[in-house]
């Protein structure tokens, strides 16, 4: 976009090139939701499970994730929202300004590469919740061993690649109620099981106070030992991976395309509403379903998998919830890798791109291993990526604060910066240097990482040519920005508000969604703390099944309704 753009000529510009239109902007609303949505999801079963098979201690868990979700929330905060606020640009645009289409193209390899993966997982995942329906073996090997499981892979994975091909606009929409009811229904799987848990730790299906729920925890969950009997993993290490674990969207700034529609920057404090119902109470969750649903099978929990664990949880509701997110996460991961993909081979579609990527995808996901290695594969995508985050903190933070000028490779028209890509390459040898060395937890690879490849940018970029006098560049550029800003402010003369339904059909339909999940909690809680023996337990597990099915699908059905309402008004 060249700087003598008069504002008339960028109606010829991509609207994703340009920073976003102050009438875009969203409140603090659209972004606690998105959150909660996005983290409240199927790995949540597999990671909160993972924590007991890795042999965590019961108060390492409690405030190891409590610490860690903290420090991941404060650095969408600090570093992710501040830098996507000033802007309004996504991180490709801001990598592209400054380094360049070169370091563009690996940059959303990477992305490509990253988010096939993570989709492969939750295609496997909601798989598990479809073999146990036609009662396949589980599969807990890195590789298939049922050729029934790979038929089952293949038919859930074309659907998921057929609608983030076409329709993911409406699997977004509905995502967006998924977050409340998969909340729910993670406290109520947990509600279901700790009364057999307690049952067999303690003799008694009740609790007398907190020292019984430790008791609990220490003996038949998270006991501080590993499956084979040895010392499990420690504080700083559960720390270490909630804080690691989002490295990618953070550190990594990927998030910065979701923080430029914020109004401020204190908005990136509504992470945490991801962070604590979803990385918090949901990963508890999933360990306490994990144990009890290993108690009730007389197995280990390393001999389950999720659709194992959500049914004996939930019943039939298990399956919904292990269908439905990992349904929508692998949609959203595999529309992101279709992106990135389709930025690489600009001359081809979307949709041709994300089908060709789908079809890699759905081959991994036919191997177990993706899913039940979510914790490391986790952790190295942030190692991956986080380089360039440090790239852009450095540029848009450092720069200003010691002379060096931002935008530098932009004004001196550089398409593929030495700076950029060395400082990626030398980090990637660096953080994974570490981690060959066994310097220190791997979990926490990603800050000396993170730091190095700050200094490392920082020196290349000066010797090649960041501390020159670029007054009339800068000029020219802030010129530029306040024509967009005056171009965005004629468009929305012509944009139509919001208009929110206040229709007596859509409070209705709103009232009976929330109802029903008052009544899924209600049940999930009598049989929690009104089951004074195994036989009203039973009793109680099975009417709690029942009912939660029941109000599962009025839940979704009234929801669903009145999102449609609401869009029909405003489109």
């Amino acid at each position: 976009m060249a700087n003598t753009h008069n504002e008339n000529s960028f109606s010829q510009v991509n609207e994703e090139q340009m920073p976003v239109a102050k009438n875009k902007l969203h409140g603090w609303k659209h972004f606690a939701g998105l959150y909660a949505g996005e983290h409240v999801a199927a790995t949540e079963f597999v990671i909160g499970a993972t924590f007991v098979a890795l042999g965590a201690a019961t108060k390492d868990i409690l405030l190891g994730l409590l610490i860690g979700n903290l420090l991941a929330m404060m650095s969408w905060w600090l570093l992710t929202a501040p830098i996507a606020v000033e802007t309004r640009l996504s991180l490709y645009n801001y990598l592209n300004k400054i380094a360049g289409n070169s370091m563009t193209k690996l940059y959303n390899w990477a992305n490509v590469v990253i988010f096939s993966v993570i989709s492969a997982a939750m295609i496997t995942v909601s798989s598990t919740a479809v073999r146990f329906l036609f009662d396949i073996p589980a599969q807990l090997n890195w590789y298939p061993s049922s050729f029934w499981f790979v038929a089952i892979v293949l038919a859930v994975g074309s659907i998921v690649v057929f609608v983030a091909m076409y329709g993911f606009s409406t699997v977004a929409d509905f995502s967006k109620i998924c977050a409340p009811w998969l909340f729910v229904i993670f406290i109520a799987g947990s509600f279901s099981l700790f009364p057999a848990l307690s049952n067999h730790v303690l003799g008694t299906t009740t609790l007398t106070g907190w020292a019984d729920f430790m008791t609990i925890g220490d003996s038949s969950i998270w006991t501080g030992f590993t499956g084979d009997g040895e010392e499990g993993i420690g504080l700083l290490e559960v720390i270490g991976f909630a804080w690691a674990a989002n490295s990618i969207t953070h550190f990594g700034l990927i998030d910065m395309a979701i923080f430029r529609f914020a109004k401020r920057k204190s908005y990136g404090l509504f992470s945490g509403v991801g962070m604590f119902f979803g990385h918090y109470l949901a990963w508890i969750s999933a360990g306490i379903m994990g144990a009890g649903a290993a108690v009730l099978l007389k197995t280990t929990i390393t001999s389950l998998d999720p659709g194992d664990v959500a049914y004996h949880a939930l019943g039939l509701t298990g399956f919904v919830i292990i269908i439905i997110a990992g349904w929508t996460t692998a949609n959203a991961n595999l529309y992101r890798a279709g992106l990135a993909a389709q930025s690489i081979f600009v001359n081809q579609s979307r949709e041709k791109t994300t089908l060709i990527v789908g079809v890699v995808t759905v081959v991994i996901a036919c191997f177990p291993f993706v899913f039940s290695q979510m914790l490391p594969l986790l952790t190295y995508a942030g190692l991956l990526v986080v380089p360039v985050g440090g790239i852009v903190f450095a540029e848009h933070v450092l720069f200003p604060k010691i002379g060096l000028t931002r935008y530098w490779a932009k004004y001196q028209n550089i398409s593929r910066s030495v700076p950029a890509i060395a400082t990626w390459a030398l980090a990637l040898v660096f953080g994974f240097g570490l981690n060959i060395l066994d310097v220190m937890s791997f979990y926490y690879l990603f800050i000396p990482t993170w730091i190095f490849s700050i200094v490392v940018y920082t020196v290349l970029a000066k010797k090649y040519g960041a501390d020159k006098d670029y007054t009339k560049e800068v000029a020219a550029e802030n010129l530029e920005q306040k024509q967009i800003i005056a171009y965005q402010t004629e468009q929305a003369i012509n944009d139509t508000p919001f208009v929110e339904d206040t229709s007596l059909i859509s409070k209705i339909l709103n009232t009976v969604s929330t109802v029903s999940l008052l009544i899924i909690a209600a049940f999930a809680t009598q049989v929690m703390f009104f089951s004074s023996t195994m036989d009203i337990y039973d009793a109680n597990k099975v009417q709690f099944e029942h009912y939660c099915f029941i109000f599962t699908i009025v839940y979704f059905a009234s929801a669903y309704m009145s999102l449609k309402r609401q869009k029909a008004l405003n489109n």
